[in-house]
């Protein structure tokens, strides 16, 4: 399974913002990363590396890789409607960023992991993609055996985040995608606008 490995401090003090999470080094350093450090001169950013930046940081945030990104800004281009709305939207339709935002997983990282090693189930059938994209209706649960994993229950216990199209049932531990998310209940902060103006290059 292709999937970003490099460093992540880094990446979020690039963009100055926890793109994976709380990071200890961000919250330290508030400035991009660099030899010459915070008084280093940085020159003004041209229109491209502006939308490529914005590129990037979808892809580091929701841990798509630049071929899947790729494909997935055609599926949307091809449809009807806004189409950076519709990009996150398939971003968020993703399984791996379901069970992260179920809170069935601290990470999308986290949540990646539990998919591909067969802890997680869609409409009663185990799913190992992460990238499977959910419809509306499906219901995404934990295995049985899995149910008891530490890591699942420390999630859980912690999670305290709600979102509008997504129904958790903490009685039998599962999530249904009741709706497909508009972009103002989509949290993340992304100019997707940039993104189409990249590709459309």
């Amino acid at each position: 399974m292709a999937r970003y490995t490099g460093p992540k401090s880094k990446i979020a003090r690039k963009f100055r913002e926890p793109i994976f999470g709380p990071d200890k080094a961000l919250e330290k350093k508030n400035y991009p990363p660099g030899q010459h450090g915070p008084d280093k001169r940085r020159g003004k950013k041209s229109e491209y590396a502006i939308q490529l930046a914005e590129k990037q940081k979808a892809k580091y945030t929701y841990g798509i890789l630049e071929r899947q990104f790729s494909n997935l800004f055609k599926k949307a281009n091809a449809r009807p409607g806004i189409t950076g709305e519709i990009l996150l939207q398939y971003c968020e339709s993703r399984l791996d960023n379901t069970v992260f935002r179920l809170g069935i997983a601290p990470s999308r990282r986290g949540a990646r992991q539990l998919v591909s090693h067969r802890h997680i189930t869609v409409n009663g059938n185990i799913v190992n993609i992460p990238s499977y994209q959910l419809k509306v209706g499906d219901v995404i649960g934990i295995r049985e055996k899995s149910k008891s994993l530490e890591v699942i229950s420390n999630s859980l216990a912690s999670n305290t985040a709600r979102f509008d199209w997504l129904d958790w049932d903490s009685a039998t531990l599962t999530g249904t995608f009741s709706a497909i998310p508009e972009r103002e209940q989509i949290p993340e902060n992304i100019k997707e606008q940039l993104i189409v103006e990249l590709y459309s290059k």
